[in-house]
């Protein structure tokens, strides 16, 4: 059934690149995380996803709610990719530890 759904998504195969950002933010249910797996299924022998986390990969399996799942999705997204880690501190967590530090000053 959910297969269906991706089907008559072509909208995800179109673009050269395909941008997911801020994954585990929220964690999904199960069939959200079925239908990421589909995506990446689908679409990473054919074409490029870029894709950005604040999770390690050990703690995929939460986001995702299944341990083999994000097994499943981490070995075709690592398959053919290139990991950029990140080279300095998010300027989110750098401008919330300014703010701590002024918060702690007036105080």
């Amino acid at each position: 059934m959910e297969w269906l759904i991706i089907e008559r998504v072509p909208e995800v195969f179109l673009p050269s690149a395909l941008v997911v950002d801020e994954v585990g933010y929220q964690p999904l249910e199960r069939a959200g995380a079925n239908l990421v797996f589909q995506v990446i299924s689908k679409r990473y022998e054919e074409g490029s996803i870029v894709l950005t986390s604040n999770k390690t990969f050990s703690e995929w399996g939460q986001v995702f709610g299944d341990e083999v799942l994000a097994t499943a999705i981490l070995d075709r997204l690592r398959r053919h990719c290139e990991m950029i880690p990140p080279q300095r501190p998010s300027y989110r967590l750098k401008n919330r530890l300014k703010a701590n530090e002024q918060e702690n000053e007036v105080a």
